[in-house]
């Protein structure tokens, strides 16, 4: 058994949803102690507690501890069979948390899976379903992995309701080499909101403010590409919006993105998203801040070398979960090796 402190360096979730991916994929049961220790609501939240049910689902584990605000688990992996998930994370729960931890497990597997997942698509402090679909998926099929995922429907906090399917087929993964995202050909986006705020023009003012600040960033810092950037309103259980940007680059993908609020004008959530984008293509890495550390456990598995635009604590916790699997990741400057 493996026993990992949950309150180790950044101390958050994503400890939880590291170990339980690899624990499915070594078939190696593991113990986390101390879970979120350190932060003001230590223990598991209802949104841990779903990822670890989800992966639990897929590889039949037996689960002990799995209670809120519960500072410790056992996680015993059966073996992965499930090929069909249909899950309900639960009001305006995170769809792209959960998916953080059962995706490495099950494209590891290499076996065709289908995934139906509820809850809520576009929330705080997770990432949106539109990076998940248009940065994320594209990286890991660069990686020689073979999955879909379609949007059916957005779900703002706090009701909840969106729906994501994923569809994965065998694939041949291979090594991570990513040093250089080489020149930046498009920039993409969609700015969405609920049907009710389009009197309002809430997805139109988002997109024209970040595009007037990415051509203008863009044109002193001669980066001549296309911009693409669409607008959508959709029927929602929760009133709600954001706006998620993409650059695609010569050997990469970068991301960018915004959540509205009550208290943030339609333009800020426009210029916020272009700014978070801007600042990944002047880091002159070939992924951006967030995708660092959702790409640690596939660099694990797969070995290669990523550079990164800054070691983050985030980055150095998930480094130290994935070697207490037996793997082997350095870091050495920016780069990350295996």
């Amino acid at each position: 058994m493996i026993v990992l402190d949950g309150s180790f360096g950044e101390g958050g979730g994503q400890i939880l949803r590291t170990a339980v991916a690899l624990s499915a994929i070594k078939g190696v049961p593991i113990k986390v102690l101390n879970i979120r220790a350190n932060r003001p609501n230590p223990g598991l939240q209802a949104q841990h507690i779903a990822c670890i049910k989800a992966v639990g689902d897929l590889c039949n584990a037996k689960v002990d501890g799995l209670n809120l605000g519960s500072m410790e688990i056992s996680f015993a992996p059966g073996g992965i069979q499930v090929k069909r998930l249909s899950l309900d994370v639960g009001t305006a729960g995170s769809i792209t948390l959960v998916l953080q931890a059962l995706l490495p497990a099950v494209l590891h597997s290499q076996k065709e899976f289908s995934i139906s997942i509820r809850g809520g698509t576009d929330v705080s402090w997770s990432p949106p379903v539109d990076y998940m679909r248009f940065v994320l998926t594209p990286m890991l099929k660069k990686f020689g992995y073979n999955l879909e995922v379609n949007l059916v429907k957005r779900g703002y906090y706090p009701a909840g309701g969106g729906l994501l399917e994923v569809f994965v087929k065998p694939g041949n993964a291979r090594k991570i080499n990513m040093v250089e995202r080489g020149v930046v050909k498009k920039i993409s986006g969609i700015s969405h909101a609920h049907r009710l705020l389009e009197e309002r023009d809430v997805a139109g003012r988002q997109k024209k403010n970040a595009r007037l600040f990415l051509f203008n960033e863009l044109s002193n810092k001669k980066i001549d590409c296309e911009v693409k950037l669409d607008e959508e309103y959709c029927e929602t259980l929760s009133v709600g919006s954001g706006f998620t940007l993409w650059a695609e680059c010569e050997n990469s993908m970068l991301g960018g993105s915004a959540l509205g609020s009550k208290s943030k004008r339609a333009e800020e959530v426009g210029l916020e998203a272009a700014k978070e984008l801007l600042s990944a293509v002047n880091s002159n890495a070939p992924v951006d801040f967030h995708m660092a550390d959702q790409l640690i456990p596939y660099l694990a598995l797969n070995g290669g070398t990523l550079s990164v635009p800054e070691m983050s604590n985030h980055a150095k916790t998930n480094i130290h979960v994935v070697n207490q699997f037996g793997f082997n990741l350095k870091m050495e400057g920016n780069v990350i090796k295996s």
